[in-house]
């Protein structure tokens, strides 16, 4: 399979910000809209705080490949502390897009990572995270603004997918479904580049 016919993707978060739950959500959202996909976790000495990746691979066609992603087409990066601390930006192809959990604009973080402003995407997933479901959990809204840009992704159907899996983790707590849903769409909305 050629890597047009497949998109990669790479995520990079923290220890508890839900990056791991994050690949595996977005994996089944676009399976359960016909894709073929892989979502898996890179496992190391994982501690809450430490950076970790996750990532998910989505294609028309059945994946044969196995191994890690080494040039992704999308990156999502859920803590912006990471784009000092690790190369979040390595192995992404010319033609990949990063997105940011910042509340810096897209310019000045296309600056700063030294990408292509067209390359770079923002959305303040935290204060959408902290406004929704009352923590500083990004995943969900950086699930949502990962989706608009991928473009090829139906939201509502990811929206209905997401809830059906939302509601056999959390049938006792509806405010958390609806906030976490609330979090994808917004960030769908208010995800922005240069």
């Amino acid at each position: 399979m050629s890597a047009k016919e497949m998109v990669e993707i790479r995520w990079h978060g923290r220890g508890g910000q839900g990056a791991k739950t994050a690949a595996l959500l977005f994996g089944e959202a676009a399976l359960a809209t016909g894709k073929y996909i892989q979502a898996f976790p890179e496992y190391g000495p994982e501690r809450m705080g430490a950076p970790v990746q996750s990532f998910d691979r989505l294609s028309d066609k059945p994946i044969t490949i196995h191994c890690a992603v080494t040039n992704p087409d999308f990156v999502v990066v859920l803590d912006p502390t990471l784009m000092d601390c690790i190369p979040v930006t390595e192995g992404l192809t010319k033609e990949g897009k990063i997105i940011i959990n910042t509340s810096f604009s897209a310019a000045d973080t296309a600056k700063k990572l030294g990408l292509d402003q067209k390359q770079v995407f923002v959305v303040d997933a935290s204060k959408i995270a902290r406004e929704t479901i009352g923590l500083d959990i990004p995943n969900t809204p950086m699930f949502g603004a990962l989706v608009k840009v991928i473009g090829n992704l139906d939201i509502n159907g990811v929206l209905e997918d997401t809830k059906h899996k939302l509601e056999l983790k959390f049938r006792h707590k509806p405010q958390v479904i609806q906030g976490n849903l609330d979090s994808i769409k917004r960030a769908y909305d208010e995800v922005k580049s240069a």
